[in-house]
């Protein structure tokens, strides 16, 4: 048997650790005051630039809010969803990640959110996704950009439906970043206007199955229509990591 070599973990990177156990069990809750810089010193037995570091750290994840000369101690924040948006955002757009995989995560997002949506939604939803719809129609003879507003809208509409925050914002994230495609496309198309009217016909048959609560139609009719607008741009050895989603 062979092992890996072992990467030393600097001290503050310790003392990091402790800090986000401590928050996420409960052990300090949100609007909570750590102890002083020198406190802290004193507890996790190091100097002054491994607690400082750790709390730049902190910061910097958003977990707390800290200020220089402050005697009260850095206070502890609640969890964000803009920071969860910011980091998904970095992670989305990172060098390491292709086309192939963000369309598939994003597959595996709608198909969920739409299946969740067609069991969960109210009339109160329905009704934002009927305006949704009638906003694109009027947006085919107005201009690409508002039947792109439009469309968004009904995306987010779906994506509330489900009362799940997270798929509300990995939505937004992994949607925005693939959002160019369809502005390309648009572009290069020889008729805007019936592009846009297959678009729409389409959210009608989505907006068709949630009305009937038929979640594995929804579900499917979302992913195979990521599908057909984006599989062009994935080379083709790679559209099999699309292809078990559409079964």
């Amino acid at each position: 048997m062979e092992f890996e070599p072992v990467a030393p973990v600097r001290a503050y990177q310790r003392v990091v650790e402790q800090i986000e156990e401590a928050v996420i069990s409960g052990r300090i809750k949100p609007g909570d005051r750590l102890p002083s810089e020198r406190e802290l010193m004193v507890q996790f037995d190091v100097g002054r630039s491994t607690v400082r570091e750790a709390l730049r750290v902190l910061q910097a994840a958003e977990m707390i809010r800290s200020r220089p000369g402050d005697p009260r101690g850095p206070e502890v924040l609640a969890a964000s969803p803009a920071a969860l948006h910011r980091s998904m955002h970095r992670l989305a757009r990172a060098d390491h990640l292709g086309l192939s995989e963000l369309l598939q995560f994003r597959m595996i997002l709608d198909g969920s959110a739409h299946l969740l949506a067609a069991q969960l939604r109210t009339e109160e939803n329905l009704a934002e996704l009927d305006a949704a719809l009638a906003a694109m129609r009027a947006g085919i003879s107005r201009g690409f950009a508002e039947f792109s507003h439009a469309d968004v809208a009904f995306h987010e509409a779906i994506a509330r439906a489900t009362g799940n925050p997270l798929l509300v914002i990995s939505g937004e994230v992994v949607r925005g970043v693939v959002l160019e495609l369809i502005e390309d496309k648009l572009e290069h198309a020889d008729d805007r206007t019936e592009l846009m009217r297959n678009w729409l016909a389409h959210h009608e048959e989505v907006l068709g199955a949630i009305r009937d609560s038929d979640g594995e139609r929804a579900s499917r009719l979302a992913k195979q229509a990521l599908y057909d607008n984006y599989a062009e741009y994935v080379p083709e050895e790679q559209r099999r990591l699309l292809m078990p989603l559409l079964s």
